[in-house]
């Protein structure tokens, strides 16, 4: 009798930890590629997820973590993330931060954190823990009107992305080239009568032009998105030039010429000019010793 108890005490104590709903960032990551991969499929519209992507979502949850919360749960995790998703947004949308695919880390100087924590106390977050899933929130959240064009991430990722950025059209256009080809099949079957009427011969025109159109809206999209790309890396490029590097390094004191002369070799890489123009003026000089003998060793 206290056995079953014990155990009657045990489920209840399990099923109070199941429903506090404690959301760790694996936890969470697993459920953003869940809401992925229902958007590919097609499973949402008008920014929200149908019965048929809530039910494979809940029950692939429970499949993959062993945690059977319920879909108000998992739909409160949601309405979490698409507020983290605008915030992260924001911030991007400053020219200053730059997101980091590899870490998950939004970086900028620390006197531009300070002014924009000020006057938005939700980035204080961010700044410390980044946001490791902003791919998959940008693909989850973003406008229809943008079908996955994620601006941030084409910029700097530094490849071209294998998904196509307009795949509602396409796909629409793949669905009626597939009702084209049953059509052409159906009227090569000498047992089928096909109609001669002006309106099916007008409907099949509306149908071409309509395929027509999808295809040149995706062509214009695809080609706005590489200027986007280019145009941002440009941008971003600029903010470290070998030029700024120069005239910070002429400004420095204390620095011997054998110094100056193995830092402008350094700043060939654009990794290190971003990382010397990002540090404090009273650290750089440090930073570079140690850069230029670690480099010396390496050649000797």
């Amino acid at each position: 009798m206290a056995g079953q108890v014990t155990r009657s005490r045990r489920l209840e104590t399990q099923q109070q930890e199941q429903s506090r709903a404690r959301w760790t960032t694996s936890i969470t990551k697993i459920l953003a590629e869940l809401m992925v991969d229902q958007v590919h499929k097609g499973n949402k519209h008008n920014n929200l997820f149908n019965k048929k992507a809530w039910k494979y979502i809940c029950d692939e949850f429970y499949n993959k973590t062993g945690l059977k919360w319920d879909k108000e749960q998992l739909k409160n995790r949601y309405s979490v993330l698409r507020r983290q998703y605008a915030t992260v947004k924001s911030i991007l949308d400053q020219s200053d931060f730059i997101w980091d695919e590899a870490t998950g880390s939004i970086t900028a100087n620390d006197e531009i954190w300070v002014e924009y924590i000020k006057k938005h106390p939700d980035a204080e977050t961010v700044k410390s823990c980044g946001c490791p899933i902003f791919k998959e929130l940008c693909t989850i959240f973003s406008e229809p009107a943008t079908n996955g064009k994620h601006e941030y991430l084409v910029a700097f990722e530094g490849e071209h992305t294998s998904r196509t950025p307009c795949s509602e059209l396409l796909s629409t256009h793949q669905e009626e080239s597939s009702s084209g080809s049953q059509d052409e099949e159906d009227a090569n079957d000498p047992l089928t009568v096909q109609p001669t009427t002006p309106t099916a011969t007008c409907n099949r025109k509306r149908g071409r032009k309509g395929i027509d159109d999808a295809i040149a809206k995706a062509i214009l999209e695809m080609a706005s998105a590489s200027k986007m790309r280019a145009a941002a890396i440009e941008q971003h490029n600029a903010r470290y030039s070998m030029a700024d590097c120069i005239k910070d390094l002429d400004l420095m004191q204390d620095i011997d010429q054998q110094l100056y002369f193995a830092a402008l070799d350094l700043f060939n890489k654009p990794n290190v000019r971003e990382i010397f123009l990002s540090l404090k003026k009273d650290k750089r000089l440090t930073w570079l010793r140690g850069k230029c003998a670690v480099a010396s060793n390496s050649i000797g």
